[in-house]
């Protein structure tokens, strides 16, 4: 059988972001830990990134100001931001992106089962790198090593 390319799973992608960017907006993180945003964002924490939770349900995660949305986030954290890792339904993807685009991050990450093409395209015009369907706390141990 004809291994079938995906350029939004392509792990060379996937790779490249999360050795180049150290700080990630997490969109939906929650304070739950049996949601898959919080272990994910602190796997992400453990591992030396910068997280900046976005959830407009939540105050706080891991001890850290969680803000309604990216527009929402002081300029200096904002303007660091680097990567968007947004853990929503796929059809709620898109205004994340172009907020996204707005604050000018550097990569959009669509967690496992998140597929927007239409996110996915304007992102790419805009410059970013994407990757859909995919997970850095899965993808970081294999690639860069363990936390």
């Amino acid at each position: 059988m004809e291994e079938v390319h995906d350029p939004w799973s392509d792990p060379k992608v996937a790779e490249r972001i999360l050795r180049s960017f150290r700080v990630w907006a997490v969109v939906g993180c929650s304070s739950n830990p049996r949601r898959a945003s919080h272990g994910v964002s602190r796997y992400l924490v453990r591992s030396g990134y910068e997280v900046v939770p976005v959830n407009p349900n939540e105050s706080e995660v891991h001890g850290l100001t969680a803000y309604r949305d990216l527009r929402s986030v002081p300029e200096s954290p904002r303007s660091r931001i680097e990567v968007v890792d947004i853990f929503r339904r796929p059809d709620l993807v898109l205004p994340h992106v172009e907020e996204a685009i707005e604050i000018g991050a550097k990569a959009i990450w669509m967690q496992l089962n998140v597929w927007n093409q239409e996110a996915a395209d304007l992102a790419t015009h805009a410059g970013l790198l994407v990757v859909m369907n995919r997970c850095p706390a899965i993808d970081h141990p294999q690639m860069i090593g363990s936390a």
